[in-house]
Protein backbone atom coordinates (compact mmCIF):
# COMPACT_ATOMS: atom_id res chain seq x y z
CA UNK A 1 0.00 0.00 0.00
CA UNK A 2 2.80 2.15 0.80
CA UNK A 3 4.75 1.35 -2.68
CA UNK A 4 1.56 2.42 -4.73
CA UNK A 5 0.87 5.70 -2.64
CA UNK A 6 3.92 6.74 -3.89
CA UNK A 7 4.12 5.36 -7.57
CA UNK A 8 1.00 7.02 -7.71
CA UNK A 9 2.18 9.89 -6.20
CA UNK A 10 5.13 10.33 -8.67
CA UNK A 11 2.89 9.68 -11.73
CA UNK A 12 0.64 12.63 -10.87
CA UNK A 13 3.62 14.80 -10.83
CA UNK A 14 5.14 13.45 -13.74
CA UNK A 15 2.06 13.58 -15.86
CA UNK A 16 1.62 17.41 -14.50
CA UNK A 17 5.84 18.50 -15.11
CA UNK A 18 5.52 16.88 -19.05
CA UNK A 19 2.89 19.74 -19.87
CA UNK A 20 5.56 22.42 -19.02
CA UNK A 21 7.72 22.36 -21.84
CA UNK A 22 9.39 25.95 -22.07
CA UNK A 23 11.49 25.91 -18.43
CA UNK A 24 15.18 25.64 -17.27
CA UNK A 25 16.38 23.65 -14.38
CA UNK A 26 19.29 23.29 -11.73
CA UNK A 27 20.49 21.32 -8.53
CA UNK A 28 20.74 21.84 -5.68
CA UNK A 29 22.68 20.54 -2.18
CA UNK A 30 21.45 20.47 1.28
CA UNK A 31 23.30 19.73 4.64
CA UNK A 32 20.84 19.45 7.65
CA UNK A 33 21.50 18.94 11.10
CA UNK A 34 19.08 19.20 14.31
CA UNK A 35 16.99 17.09 16.56
CA UNK A 36 14.51 14.55 17.00
CA UNK A 37 11.19 16.26 18.18
CA UNK A 38 9.13 14.63 21.27
CA UNK A 39 5.91 14.22 19.41
CA UNK A 40 5.16 10.94 21.70
CA UNK A 41 6.65 9.84 25.14
CA UNK A 42 7.43 6.52 23.62
CA UNK A 43 10.06 7.06 21.98
CA UNK A 44 12.06 9.26 24.25
CA UNK A 45 14.49 6.59 24.98
CA UNK A 46 15.46 6.71 20.93
CA UNK A 47 16.09 10.41 21.22
CA UNK A 48 19.77 10.71 22.66
CA UNK A 49 22.24 11.93 19.73
CA UNK A 50 21.68 14.97 17.07
CA UNK A 51 20.44 13.41 13.62
CA UNK A 52 22.22 14.92 9.87
CA UNK A 53 21.72 14.17 6.64
CA UNK A 54 22.08 15.70 3.01
CA UNK A 55 19.55 16.44 0.55
CA UNK A 56 19.83 16.51 -3.18
CA UNK A 57 17.25 17.55 -5.59
CA UNK A 58 16.65 18.81 -9.24
CA UNK A 59 14.29 21.36 -9.84
CA UNK A 60 12.77 22.20 -13.01
CA UNK A 61 11.36 25.94 -13.40
CA UNK A 62 7.91 27.36 -14.62
CA UNK A 63 7.68 30.71 -16.54
CA UNK A 64 4.03 31.24 -16.38
CA UNK A 65 2.74 29.57 -20.09
CA UNK A 66 -0.04 28.12 -18.42
CA UNK A 67 -2.80 30.04 -16.18
CA UNK A 68 -1.59 27.90 -12.80
CA UNK A 69 1.89 28.72 -12.76
CA UNK A 70 1.21 32.61 -12.75
CA UNK A 71 -1.74 31.96 -10.25
CA UNK A 72 1.08 30.71 -7.82
CA UNK A 73 3.65 32.60 -9.05
CA UNK A 74 5.52 30.48 -11.08
CA UNK A 75 6.68 27.71 -8.96
CA UNK A 76 9.66 24.68 -9.09
CA UNK A 77 9.22 21.03 -9.41
CA UNK A 78 11.31 17.96 -9.20
CA UNK A 79 12.68 15.34 -7.32
CA UNK A 80 14.68 14.84 -4.19
CA UNK A 81 17.21 12.31 -3.13
CA UNK A 82 18.04 12.64 0.82
CA UNK A 83 20.10 10.06 4.19
CA UNK A 84 19.49 10.83 7.34
CA UNK A 85 21.42 9.46 9.88
CA UNK A 86 19.72 9.50 13.17
CA UNK A 87 23.35 9.15 15.36
CA UNK A 88 21.29 6.31 16.72
CA UNK A 89 21.91 2.09 16.40
CA UNK A 90 18.01 0.81 17.34
CA UNK A 91 16.91 3.48 14.40
CA UNK A 92 19.71 3.10 11.95
CA UNK A 93 19.49 5.45 8.79
CA UNK A 94 17.02 6.49 6.27
CA UNK A 95 17.13 6.73 2.45
CA UNK A 96 14.53 8.45 0.73
CA UNK A 97 13.43 9.52 -2.17
CA UNK A 98 11.12 12.08 -2.91
CA UNK A 99 8.61 14.17 -5.31
CA UNK A 100 8.30 18.34 -4.88
CA UNK A 101 6.99 21.27 -5.38
CA UNK A 102 9.09 24.64 -4.69
CA UNK A 103 6.83 27.75 -3.78
CA UNK A 104 8.03 31.69 -4.10
CA UNK A 105 7.34 34.81 -1.80
CA UNK A 106 8.85 38.08 -1.40
CA UNK A 107 10.41 38.38 -4.79
CA UNK A 108 11.39 34.85 -4.91
CA UNK A 109 13.78 35.46 -2.20
CA UNK A 110 11.87 33.09 0.22
CA UNK A 111 11.39 29.42 -0.89
CA UNK A 112 8.69 26.67 0.46
CA UNK A 113 9.10 23.28 -0.35
CA UNK A 114 7.23 20.49 0.25
CA UNK A 115 7.78 16.85 -1.30
CA UNK A 116 6.27 13.35 -0.49
CA UNK A 117 8.20 10.40 -1.37
CA UNK A 118 9.02 6.52 0.02
CA UNK A 119 11.91 5.98 2.55
CA UNK A 120 13.93 2.77 3.26
CA UNK A 121 15.07 2.51 7.07
CA UNK A 122 18.03 0.15 7.50
CA UNK A 123 17.01 -1.40 11.14
CA UNK A 124 13.00 -1.44 11.47
CA UNK A 125 11.50 -3.14 14.60
CA UNK A 126 12.09 -6.63 15.35
CA UNK A 127 11.25 -8.71 18.13
CA UNK A 128 14.10 -10.55 19.06
CA UNK A 129 17.03 -8.37 17.52
CA UNK A 130 15.74 -4.52 17.60
CA UNK A 131 12.51 -4.53 19.84
CA UNK A 132 13.51 -0.56 20.97
CA UNK A 133 13.31 0.09 17.75
CA UNK A 134 9.15 1.74 18.73
CA UNK A 135 9.29 4.06 15.63
CA UNK A 136 9.63 2.38 12.47
CA UNK A 137 7.74 -0.99 12.49
CA UNK A 138 8.79 -1.52 8.61
CA UNK A 139 11.51 -1.30 6.82
CA UNK A 140 9.85 0.82 3.72
CA UNK A 141 7.34 3.85 4.84
CA UNK A 142 6.07 7.01 3.53
CA UNK A 143 7.97 10.34 4.11
CA UNK A 144 7.20 14.47 3.98
CA UNK A 145 9.54 17.23 4.20
CA UNK A 146 8.81 20.73 4.09
CA UNK A 147 11.74 23.44 3.50
CA UNK A 148 11.80 27.28 4.55
CA UNK A 149 14.90 28.94 3.02
CA UNK A 150 16.03 32.29 2.20
CA UNK A 151 17.84 31.68 -1.44
CA UNK A 152 19.76 33.57 -3.65
CA UNK A 153 20.62 32.23 -7.29
CA UNK A 154 23.63 32.68 -9.37
CA UNK A 155 26.08 34.22 -7.13
CA UNK A 156 28.90 33.15 -8.22
CA UNK A 157 28.59 32.68 -11.85
CA UNK A 158 26.14 30.20 -12.04
CA UNK A 159 26.59 29.10 -8.34
CA UNK A 160 24.06 30.24 -5.84
CA UNK A 161 23.33 29.94 -1.47
CA UNK A 162 20.37 28.87 0.63
CA UNK A 163 19.98 28.71 4.44
CA UNK A 164 16.71 27.93 6.26
CA UNK A 165 14.85 25.28 8.36
CA UNK A 166 13.69 21.97 7.66
CA UNK A 167 11.36 19.11 8.84
CA UNK A 168 11.74 16.03 7.66
CA UNK A 169 8.46 13.46 8.91
CA UNK A 170 9.12 9.66 8.65
CA UNK A 171 5.85 7.03 9.20
CA UNK A 172 4.38 3.95 7.87
CA UNK A 173 0.78 5.34 9.11
CA UNK A 174 -0.13 2.26 11.38
CA UNK A 175 -0.15 -0.10 8.60
CA UNK A 176 2.39 -2.06 10.49
CA UNK A 177 2.98 -2.00 14.26
CA UNK A 178 4.83 -0.23 16.27
CA UNK A 179 4.27 3.09 13.90
CA UNK A 180 5.33 6.04 16.66
CA UNK A 181 7.64 7.39 13.58
CA UNK A 182 9.94 10.65 13.95
CA UNK A 183 9.40 13.99 13.15
CA UNK A 184 13.10 15.60 12.68
CA UNK A 185 13.89 19.69 12.88
CA UNK A 186 16.56 20.91 11.37
CA UNK A 187 18.50 23.78 9.89
CA UNK A 188 20.07 23.31 6.46
CA UNK A 189 22.56 25.27 4.72
CA UNK A 190 22.82 24.59 0.92
CA UNK A 191 24.33 25.14 -2.20
CA UNK A 192 22.40 25.51 -6.16
CA UNK A 193 23.86 25.50 -9.80
CA UNK A 194 21.98 26.53 -12.81
CA UNK A 195 22.05 24.01 -15.55
CA UNK A 196 21.11 26.55 -17.95
CA UNK A 197 22.72 29.81 -19.31
CA UNK A 198 19.81 31.65 -20.32
CA UNK A 199 16.04 32.03 -18.97
CA UNK A 200 12.80 32.61 -20.83
CA UNK A 201 10.97 35.74 -19.27
CA UNK A 202 7.99 35.12 -17.14
CA UNK A 203 5.14 35.73 -18.44
CA UNK A 204 2.26 38.34 -17.11
CA UNK A 205 -0.77 37.94 -19.44
CA UNK A 206 -3.91 36.20 -16.61
CA UNK A 207 -6.24 38.25 -16.17
CA UNK A 208 -6.17 38.21 -12.35
CA UNK A 209 -9.40 40.41 -11.75
CA UNK A 210 -11.33 37.61 -13.72
CA UNK A 211 -9.49 35.23 -12.39
CA UNK A 212 -10.33 35.97 -8.83
CA UNK A 213 -14.36 36.47 -9.43
CA UNK A 214 -14.44 32.57 -10.94
CA UNK A 215 -16.88 30.57 -8.73
CA UNK A 216 -18.68 27.12 -9.37
CA UNK A 217 -22.46 26.09 -7.99
CA UNK A 218 -22.52 23.89 -5.79
CA UNK A 219 -21.02 20.25 -6.20
CA UNK A 220 -21.51 16.73 -4.75
CA UNK A 221 -19.13 13.95 -4.60
CA UNK A 222 -19.22 10.14 -3.50
CA UNK A 223 -15.97 8.61 -2.56
CA UNK A 224 -14.78 5.26 -2.12
CA UNK A 225 -11.54 4.72 -0.29
CA UNK A 226 -9.73 1.63 1.09
CA UNK A 227 -6.55 -0.42 2.48
CA UNK A 228 -5.11 -2.15 4.78
CA UNK A 229 -3.89 -1.09 8.55
CA UNK A 230 -2.62 -2.30 12.26
CA UNK A 231 -3.52 -1.19 15.81
CA UNK A 232 -0.91 -0.57 17.71
CA UNK A 233 -0.78 -3.69 19.39
CA UNK A 234 1.77 -4.94 17.82
CA UNK A 235 1.20 -8.24 16.01
CA UNK A 236 -2.29 -8.36 16.02
CA UNK A 237 -2.12 -8.38 12.06
CA UNK A 238 -2.91 -6.57 9.48
CA UNK A 239 -6.57 -5.94 7.80
CA UNK A 240 -8.34 -4.06 4.97
CA UNK A 241 -10.73 -1.15 6.15
CA UNK A 242 -13.16 0.17 3.18
CA UNK A 243 -14.69 4.17 3.69
CA UNK A 244 -17.75 5.61 1.92
CA UNK A 245 -17.78 9.05 1.43
CA UNK A 246 -20.55 11.94 0.29
CA UNK A 247 -19.77 15.59 0.46
CA UNK A 248 -20.48 18.46 -0.98
CA UNK A 249 -18.05 21.42 -2.42
CA UNK A 250 -18.46 25.68 -3.40
CA UNK A 251 -15.69 26.51 -5.11
CA UNK A 252 -15.22 30.13 -4.43
CA UNK A 253 -12.24 30.86 -6.54
CA UNK A 254 -9.41 29.21 -8.62
CA UNK A 255 -7.90 28.06 -6.10
CA UNK A 256 -9.86 27.07 -3.37
CA UNK A 257 -13.32 25.05 -2.44
CA UNK A 258 -15.12 24.45 0.73
CA UNK A 259 -16.21 20.82 1.78
CA UNK A 260 -19.23 19.41 4.36
CA UNK A 261 -19.89 15.74 4.24
CA UNK A 262 -19.91 12.60 6.00
CA UNK A 263 -17.79 9.34 6.41
CA UNK A 264 -18.98 5.79 7.23
CA UNK A 265 -15.88 3.63 8.57
CA UNK A 266 -15.90 0.07 8.10
CA UNK A 267 -12.73 -0.58 9.73
CA UNK A 268 -11.52 -4.48 10.38
CA UNK A 269 -8.80 -3.96 12.82
CA UNK A 270 -10.91 -2.40 15.62
CA UNK A 271 -12.90 -6.17 15.98
CA UNK A 272 -9.68 -7.72 16.70
CA UNK A 273 -9.02 -4.95 18.99
CA UNK A 274 -11.97 -5.00 20.63
CA UNK A 275 -12.19 -8.42 21.03
CA UNK A 276 -8.49 -8.50 22.57
CA UNK A 277 -9.33 -5.50 25.00
CA UNK A 278 -12.54 -7.85 25.61
CA UNK A 279 -10.45 -10.71 27.13
CA UNK A 280 -7.28 -9.12 28.30
CA UNK A 281 -8.72 -6.08 30.41
CA UNK A 282 -11.99 -7.00 31.53
CA UNK A 283 -11.83 -4.23 34.24
CA UNK A 284 -12.79 -2.27 31.00
CA UNK A 285 -16.35 -2.98 31.05
CA UNK A 286 -15.77 -4.16 27.15
CA UNK A 287 -18.02 -7.05 26.28
CA UNK A 288 -16.60 -7.65 23.02
CA UNK A 289 -19.92 -7.69 20.92
CA UNK A 290 -19.07 -3.53 20.54
CA UNK A 291 -19.85 -2.04 17.44
CA UNK A 292 -16.58 -1.55 14.56
CA UNK A 293 -17.96 0.65 12.68
CA UNK A 294 -18.05 4.61 13.04
CA UNK A 295 -19.49 7.64 11.21
CA UNK A 296 -18.55 10.81 10.83
CA UNK A 297 -19.03 13.89 10.26
CA UNK A 298 -16.65 16.82 8.48
CA UNK A 299 -15.60 20.04 7.01
CA UNK A 300 -12.73 20.82 5.04
CA UNK A 301 -10.92 22.80 2.27
CA UNK A 302 -9.74 21.50 -1.27
CA UNK A 303 -6.65 23.66 -2.95
CA UNK A 304 -6.12 23.27 -6.71
CA UNK A 305 -2.62 23.56 -8.48
CA UNK A 306 -3.76 22.42 -11.89
CA UNK A 307 -4.98 19.20 -11.88
CA UNK A 308 -3.84 18.32 -8.89
CA UNK A 309 -5.57 19.56 -5.50
CA UNK A 310 -4.19 19.38 -1.48
CA UNK A 311 -7.09 18.40 0.54
CA UNK A 312 -7.62 19.00 4.00
CA UNK A 313 -10.44 17.92 6.24
CA UNK A 314 -11.83 17.85 10.32
CA UNK A 315 -14.19 15.32 11.26
CA UNK A 316 -16.18 14.51 14.22
CA UNK A 317 -17.27 11.10 15.08
CA UNK A 318 -21.10 11.30 15.65
CA UNK A 319 -21.51 7.02 15.86
CA UNK A 320 -18.63 6.19 18.36
CA UNK A 321 -19.67 2.66 19.76
CA UNK A 322 -16.00 1.58 20.84
CA UNK A 323 -13.20 4.53 21.90
CA UNK A 324 -10.46 4.57 19.88
CA UNK A 325 -7.78 7.57 20.10
CA UNK A 326 -10.61 10.33 20.47
CA UNK A 327 -13.80 11.80 18.55
CA UNK A 328 -11.91 14.04 16.38
CA UNK A 329 -10.32 13.05 13.24
CA UNK A 330 -7.92 14.58 10.28
CA UNK A 331 -7.73 14.22 6.90
CA UNK A 332 -5.27 15.03 3.97
CA UNK A 333 -3.48 14.14 1.18
CA UNK A 334 -3.29 14.59 -2.52
CA UNK A 335 -6.65 14.33 -5.33
CA UNK A 336 -5.59 14.26 -9.33
CA UNK A 337 -8.27 14.72 -11.44
CA UNK A 338 -8.90 12.46 -14.62
CA UNK A 339 -11.08 14.52 -16.90
CA UNK A 340 -14.11 16.86 -15.25
CA UNK A 341 -15.61 14.38 -13.06
CA UNK A 342 -13.45 11.48 -11.79
CA UNK A 343 -10.51 11.66 -9.35
CA UNK A 344 -8.32 9.37 -7.68
CA UNK A 345 -7.41 10.25 -3.97
CA UNK A 346 -4.31 9.46 -1.54
CA UNK A 347 -4.86 10.57 1.80
CA UNK A 348 -3.67 10.19 5.14
CA UNK A 349 -6.74 9.52 7.94
CA UNK A 350 -5.25 10.49 11.27
CA UNK A 351 -6.01 11.63 15.32
CA UNK A 352 -3.78 14.19 16.12
CA UNK A 353 -0.22 13.04 15.68
CA UNK A 354 -1.56 9.23 15.71
CA UNK A 355 -1.90 7.82 12.41
CA UNK A 356 -4.31 5.50 11.57
CA UNK A 357 -4.11 4.76 7.62
CA UNK A 358 -3.23 5.83 4.26
CA UNK A 359 -6.78 5.25 1.85
CA UNK A 360 -6.41 5.07 -1.40
CA UNK A 361 -9.80 6.36 -3.45
CA UNK A 362 -11.79 6.70 -6.14
CA UNK A 363 -14.59 9.72 -6.76
CA UNK A 364 -16.88 11.44 -8.55
CA UNK A 365 -17.54 15.01 -8.78
CA UNK A 366 -21.21 15.90 -10.26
Amino acid sequence: MRLLYTVLLWFVCAVTFAQTKTNTSYIDANYFGGYIALHNNEILHLIQEHPQGVIFSWNKKTYGFQDWEQRYNYPDYGVSLAYQNFSNTVLGNNLSVYAHYNFYFFKRNLMFRVGQGLAHNSNPYDRETNFKNVAFGSTLMSSTYVMLQYKRECIFDRFGLQAGLSMIHYSNANFKAPNNGTNTVALNLGVTYNLDEEEPEYQENLDRVNDRKFTEPLRYNVVFRSGFNESDLIGSGQFPFYIFSGYADKRINRKSALQFGTDVFFSNFLKELIRFRSVAFPEEGITGDEDYKRVGVFVGHELFVNRISLISQLGYYVYYPFEFEGRVYIRAGLKRYFGKKWFGALTLKSHGFRAEAVEFGVGLRL
